[in-house]
């Protein structure tokens, strides 16, 4: 399975994805202390930034654009080798189609999983930093913060991870659909705000657990019915 993955990592256009992930990094990292500096400074309403505890449940739903680079990596790793025919190449290997469909969503889950859990360090590191700087955030933070903020980091990576596969099934493999599955994406990057908008009061760990399982179901079903959608 490793080695499928490599594989995998092998045909993708490297420099592009390179690029693509250091742009999301770059921006996600300044979305924090941006918001907290400008979009919710004046107003008394927000409680953001009065503490480090605070700030954390600010960062979390700001991973969530991670989102947009599993629908990229979906593109490159489905659908352009569907329209590309390259796909049946890879099934023409002495290997099962579940096995590679299992590889590649592996390794997609993998990679959104290692760069989120990145940005989440470099996203702590920058506010931090940019605290001490311009004294955004009331008071210093505490051991119990950073335990919160490393927890939440492993768990929040992986539930994007999951979720990033939600559009791998319908728009991925069954429909071949690039923008459906950006907006798919984009749809579930918004979700804490629609939620928010539809005056829902629903848990939001609830609501990362339901979106995860929806991530796995997408794969069962993506594996379990790849013989059947063809080559074409």
């Amino acid at each position: 399975m490793v080695k499928l993955m490599e594989l995998e990592w092998r045909k993708l256009e490297r420099n592009k994805v390179i690029g693509e992930v250091l742009i999301y990094w770059v921006i996600i990292m300044f979305m924090p202390t941006f918001f907290l500096t400008v979009v919710f400074a004046d107003d008394p309403m927000i409680a953001f930034g009065r503490s480090y505890s605070d700030a954390i449940h600010l960062m979390l739903p700001i991973q969530m654009g991670f989102l947009l680079f599993g629908a990229s990596l979906i593109n490159h790793v489905f659908i352009e080798e569907y329209k590309n025919k390259t796909i049946a190449l890879s099934f023409g290997y002495p290997i099962s189609r579940k096995r590679l469909v299992q590889a590649k969503a592996m390794f997609i889950a993998v990679a959104v999983f290692i760069c989120t859990l990145v940005s989440f360090v470099l996203s702590g590191i920058t506010t931090y930093v940019l605290d001490q700087m311009l004294g955004v955030i009331h008071g210093e933070p505490t051991l119990a913060d950073f335990a919160t903020y490393a927890i939440r980091a492993v768990t929040h990576s992986a539930v994007i991870a999951l979720a990033s596969l939600i559009p791998l099934f319908w728009f991925g493999l069954w429909k071949r659909l690039v923008i459906p599955t950006v907006i798919c994406a984009i749809v579930l990057m918004q979700l804490p705000t629609i939620l928010s908008i539809l005056r829902l009061t629903l848990n939001l760990d609830i609501v990362y657990v339901i979106i995860s399982l929806l991530g796995m179901a997408s794969v069962y079903l993506s594996v379990k019915l790849v013989n059947r959608l063809g080559d074409q």
